[in-house]
């Protein structure tokens, strides 16, 4: 199992950015997809979910309205997009495979697989 993010960089307040998530070694739509963030010393944070059809998702309440998550399942690849980005966006963000087809949440127990992840830095 392989999961590799990319699209993160540094961006000023404001802007946008578009993570990907590739992912490969298994069958990818039978488990809904998680991003999360870690900042230096702290845990990661859950960001969004969506699950395994795209039919449903899951933001945490700092990013409603302002990240949009998707996914392509015919090219095995989770997308989120990120506008009008903080300060307190920057973060390493992962993306993860939960051991369910339907988003339950963010406890990392329930992510079974991680990426290697993407910095993303916004400037104030």
């Amino acid at each position: 199992v392989q999961l590799v993010e990319s699209g993160g960089g540094l961006v000023q307040a404001g802007g946008s950015l578009r993570l990907s998530c590739a992912a490969s070694g298994f069958t990818w739509d039978n488990y809904a997809i998680g991003w999360f963030r870690q900042v230096p010393g702290k845990e990661p944070k859950g960001v969004s979910c969506i699950s395994s059809t795209g039919g449903r998702s899951d933001y945490t309440d700092s990013v409603k309205g302002r990240f949009t998550i998707s996914r392509d399942n015919a090219k095995n690849t989770i997308y989120l997009q990120m506008n009008n980005l903080k300060p307190e966006d920057t973060a390493t963000y992962y993306c993860a495979i939960h051991t369910r087809d339907y988003c339950s949440g963010y406890d990392l127990k329930s992510y079974h697989y991680w990426g290697l992840g993407t910095q993303v830095t916004v400037s104030s």
